[in-house]
């Protein structure tokens, strides 16, 4: 089912089957109806951002009553079908108790998500006010030379897709991260479709938990998106440095994580790469979700059939294209929780093949460490379940169902959210340039050669 509609484009057409509901995550539609008396139908009402419509089909079998127009390109909408409905949320009743709590978590985000480009009567706060203030001023770099107004201070990380380099505006000592894709390794690779989905993704995020994207360039070597800057490091290496986490910095990292799930599920994006490596330390050490090369929008009651994410952390169903969802990412939720407790995942080795086959063999048949204590030991087993229908976190309340397990009983959801707990991790820093909490990498000696063939055009 389409998820993406242009304008002018029918989403539901008046006396059609259907068993589909949908709810506006972006744009606006137009109700038509057939009236007596009138030749064309006649536009009713219109719904915008958090409305809904279609529900009907979902608790009967009639034809649809009207007409759902997409007013504007690139309405999106999340769509749910009569069998995912019964088995995510149930009744009627409860679809409405649902849609009361969804709508209203909508709106919350759309004031965070709008507060971002020039609506200060939206957002007047100092946070919003500068990064209005950082976009208006990087929207004037040049497409084609990133350089020509960024200097590089040090590289934050390398592999072969190219690096990340730590870059200031030259006539201020404001710091970015800069990731340098070489072009030719995504023509090799056959990643163009996910690179574009990585900054179409993160261009429409706007969470305290997620990477900000501020803009993208290109040349003939490189694509570049330019980064909030996270200063903190990775959290691998700290996990390296530290061996393993005690239980109070792991829930901290794991709420984080929760937070920036509970966002991009809500939106119909799955992740599908959670591992120590992406996630990534803020100045306040608070955990951020990076590197989104393998997220994917698929819309609520969706699945994929991708066969990504690293070893480690893949869930069953993925290893046995099944097609998964939203459950893949609880899956690794709990191999993460794992890891941080332990300072390994529970299925691990140089094999990948035989990591895959003890994946499929099942958490059960893995010997936890007495150092995983009784509540973390539980939330694990719910999140690994070889059946991603049963899975915490992959049922009709979503993330909600994992935040209230008896491992976060008493932690302030509140607070994280508002940034106001202090985070265990956080690490001291003297100032916007501080690299010292981040390996030190070779400089680049050989330039990638030129990729012309024009992939990139719209990036």
């Amino acid at each position: 089912m389409k998820d993406y509609f242009d304008k002018g484009e029918y989403i539901i057409r008046e006396g059609e089957e259907g068993n589909t509901f949908f709810i506006i995550a972006k744009g606006e539609v137009c109700v038509t109806q057939t009236t007596e008396g009138c030749t064309e139908p006649q536009e009713i009402k219109t719904l915008g951002v958090g409305d809904y419509f279609g529900e009907k089909a979902l608790i009967s079998e009639d034809v649809r009553s009207a007409n759902i127009i997409s007013t504007e390109n690139n309405t999106q909408c999340l769509v749910v079908d009569r069998d995912n409905f019964n088995q995510m949320v149930g009744t009627y009743e409860e679809l409405q108790a649902y849609l009361k709590e969804y709508v209203e978590e909508l709106s919350r985000c759309d004031e965070r998500r709008n507060a971002l480009p020039l609506s200060p009567l939206i957002d007047s706060s100092p946070e919003a006010q500068e990064v209005r203030r950082l976009r208006e001023r990087i929207a004037v770099l040049p497409t084609h030379d990133p350089f020509q107004d960024l200097e590089v201070i040090a590289t934050l990380g390398m592999g072969g897709f190219g690096r990340v380099e730590l870059v200031k505006l030259r006539d201020e000592d404001t710091t970015f991260a800069l990731k340098c894709i070489k072009k030719k390794h995504i023509v090799d690779t056959r990643q163009q479709e996910h690179i574009y989905s990585e900054r179409n993704i993160l261009q429409l995020t706007n969470s305290h938990f997620i990477v900000r994207l501020f803009r993208t360039f290109r040349d003939d070597k490189y694509v570049y998106m330019l980064l909030e800057v996270c200063l903190g490091g990775e959290l691998w290496s700290v996990l390296r440095d530290m061996s393993s986490f005690e239980e109070q910095t792991a829930r901290f990292c794991i709420a984080c994580v929760l937070e920036a799930f509970d966002y991009l599920h809500a939106r119909g994006i799955i992740y599908r790469d959670l591992k120590p490596e992406n996630l990534l330390l803020d100045a306040e050490g608070y955990v951020k979700i990076a590197d989104f090369g393998f997220a994917k929008r698929i819309g609520l009651g969706k699945k994929t059939w991708t066969f990504c994410g690293t070893p480690e952390y893949v869930a069953p169903e993925v290893i046995m294209n099944k097609g998964h969802d939203f459950g893949a990412d609880c899956w690794s939720l709990g191999i993460l929780i794992f890891e941080l407790l332990t300072g390994s995942p529970p299925f691990s080795g140089t094999d990948p093949i035989k990591i895959y086959t003890m994946v499929l063999h099942g958490i059960e048949k893995v010997d936890f460490p007495k150092r995983i204590s009784k509540r973390p030991d539980d939330l694990i087993r719910r999140l690994c379940k070889l059946n991603p229908v049963d899975r915490l976190g992959n049922k009709k309340n979503g993330i909600i169902d994992i935040k209230k397990h008896k491992w976060f009983q008493g932690f302030n959801w509140e607070g994280l959210r508002r940034q106001k707990l202090i985070s265990p991790l956080k690490r001291e820093l003297k100032g916007p340039m501080d690299h010292s909490h981040f390996d030190i990498f070779p400089p680049e000696l050989e330039k990638p050669p030129d990729e012309l063939s024009g992939w990139d055009k719209d990036f």
